[in-house]
């Protein structure tokens, strides 16, 4: 017999026990009782050995189980700081490659700009030039005929 079948008998013999009057006590077979007490006492060590085992298993398999879940989750963040980094550090990429270009272009657009300011500032001091060398050539022309 098991344990809880052990305390059942024990339970069966307070209820088949005989009354005292006038109050709720019980008479019960001593001897009858201290051999089931006894021999609940026998079973019950294998039975919480047994218990105690299944209840460390159990937590064991939990802490397990936690770390792993740890680890997965440990494993999941640094992937996704990963994607972010790698993400971040394509629109680093291609926010600098706008900006590069676009400083070329104002780059291109000034140096457009200046080159044909200078050529514009030449060719007005080329035209100066001509035209007085023109008068002159007109004056010294005038002064032949």
């Amino acid at each position: 017999m098991d344990v809880l079948s052990l305390i059942e008998e024990l339970e069966k013999m307070l209820e088949n026990g005989s009354s005292v009057p006038f109050s709720k006590k019980v008479m019960l077979d001593k001897e009858a009782v201290a051999a089931l007490l006894e021999e609940i006492k026998n079973k019950t060590p294998d039975e919480l050995k047994q218990a105690r085992w299944v209840k460390e298993e159990r937590q064991r398999i939990l802490q397990d189980a936690q770390k792993e879940a740890n680890e997965i989750i440990k494993e999941a963040e640094n992937k996704i700081i990963s994607m972010i980094d790698d993400h971040e550090i394509t629109r680093q990429a291609i926010e600098q490659r706008t900006e590069i270009i676009d400083a070329a272009e104002k780059y291109k657009k000034d140096m457009i700009s200046a080159t044909k300011e200078h050529a514009d500032g030449i060719l007005e001091d080329l035209e100066k030039f001509l035209k007085e060398k023109l008068d002159m050539v007109r004056s010294n022309r005038k002064e032949l005929k």
